[in-house]
């Protein structure tokens, strides 16, 4: 295991609560945030750390109000994982983080970008958004400055051009793995038609296939009224046992997919209810009676409550969701055989397919820019309250 691992094993034990995600990130192509803020960012707005090696740090944090709240948000949590560096003499401080606002745009995200690059920077975390990583990745490949961005969208990942955080590709994976573990033979899925719906029900197929499936029940709906139509597809293919195993990554939709298939005579015995990371915390769908027994990759409960504490007596807010990655990441920059290598940061360094142990558990980067993230599976007992019935696995 790569050098970040000891740097965190010195933090508090304690659970996460990664939750449903509190900022619904922008897929590339989708038309959000393109009117906003485009800052020239010719100095940063804050430095931190006490290293040699410069690294940007690009963050929302003007225009869209809810974006830059968590742009503010994942700032504290790097300044926590600094401060973190700072306090444990036996790590090496090695970075300084220049903290450069990109608004809301992806012309904001590249002229931070620029700034960053023309400040001599060699390495490069954030921004959040897929269009603006995208943004500030075309800036960052220009210069040969790698970056590792926290979008949740692997088409914006390129050689060079990283994104860590849960892609879909990562959930079903770990869904349709423990599914075939348990001796469930038929998955099928339920998708939104959505941009990040259609990249779930893509990350579906190709995974039930990696694992040994032929995943042919795959549905998708535009509206909630086609979820009749759906069941009465599904319902013959769940009474001869082709479906026994049913996915359905949708918040907003799967307590009625779920009434919908119990009262079409299902049960959890002959079709196993799936859900997504995004379903963690929800406490609507979570206390939702038909959705017991329902089960859902999520990210292990050890890494948020470990600095909980920590961030919100520094900046008087508990932490979001995404603030493991983010501190993460600021950890694995100041890996000693990463930030102090000539060059830094070289991409086989990044790649090490060891991975690296994060705040949230094991995570790798590959060549292509994408990451894996490794997940737990939980069930949701009667009550809406939650249990790991499989431990954390990439």
């Amino acid at each position: 295991m790569a050098g970040l691992a000891s740097a965190l094993a010195a933090c508090s034990p304690g659970g996460l609560q990664w939750g449903s995600r509190s900022f619904s990130l922008p897929w590339a192509g989708d038309g959000a945030n393109t009117g906003g803020l485009s800052p020239i960012a010719s100095a940063p707005k804050e430095q931190f750390g006490r290293g040699r090696v410069n690294v940007a740090l690009l963050l929302p944090l003007s225009g869209n109000a809810a974006l830059s709240q968590l742009g503010t948000a994942l700032a504290n949590a790097a300044k926590l994982a600094i401060q973190f560096i700072e306090a444990n003499p036996n790590i090496g401080e090695n970075i300084t983080i220049s903290l450069r606002d990109t608004g809301d745009s992806a012309a904001g995200a590249t002229s931070a970008a620029n700034a960053a690059v023309a400040e001599g920077v060699k390495l490069i975390l954030g921004p959040v958004t897929a269009e603006q990583v995208s943004a500030a990745g075309q800036v960052a490949r220009t210069a040969n400055v790698p970056l590792i961005g926290f979008a949740n969208n692997s088409a914006v990942a390129m050689p060079g051009v990283y994104v860590l955080n849960i892609l879909p590709e990562t959930e079903m994976k770990r869904a349709v793995l423990y599914l075939r573990d348990q001796g469930r033979r038929g998955p099928a899925g339920i998708f939104p038609a959505t941009p990040y719906g259609e990249a779930l029900a893509t990350a579906f197929r190709q995974q039930a296939i990696a694992a040994g499936f032929n995943p042919g029940a795959v549905y998708t709906f535009s509206a909630i009224s086609e979820a009749q139509q759906i069941i009465d597809q599904a319902k013959p293919l769940v009474e001869r046992g082709a479906i026994d195993a049913l996915v359905m990554p949708d918040r907003a939709s799967a307590p009625a997919f779920a009434s919908l298939l119990t009262q079409a005579g299902a049960t959890t015995e002959t079709v196993q209810l799936v859900g997504s990371a995004d379903w963690a915390n929800d406490p609507a769908l979570l206390g939702n009676p038909a959705l017991a027994g329902a089960i859902f990759p999520a990210v292990d409960e050890a890494g948020l409550n470990a600095i909980r504490a920590d961030y919100a007596a520094r900046f008087g807010t508990n932490p979001p969701q995404m603030a493991t990655i983010v501190y993460t990441a600021t950890i694995l920059a100041n890996v000693n055989t990463l930030s102090l290598a000539t060059p830094p940061y070289e991409a086989s360094l990044l790649t090490n397919p060891a991975g690296f142990a994060g705040r949230d558990g094991l995570f790798r980067l590959h060549a292509n820019g994408r990451s894996d993230y490794a997940l737990v599976i939980r069930q949701i007992n009667a009550g809406g309250a939650t249990r790991t019935v499989d431990g954390a696995k990439l």
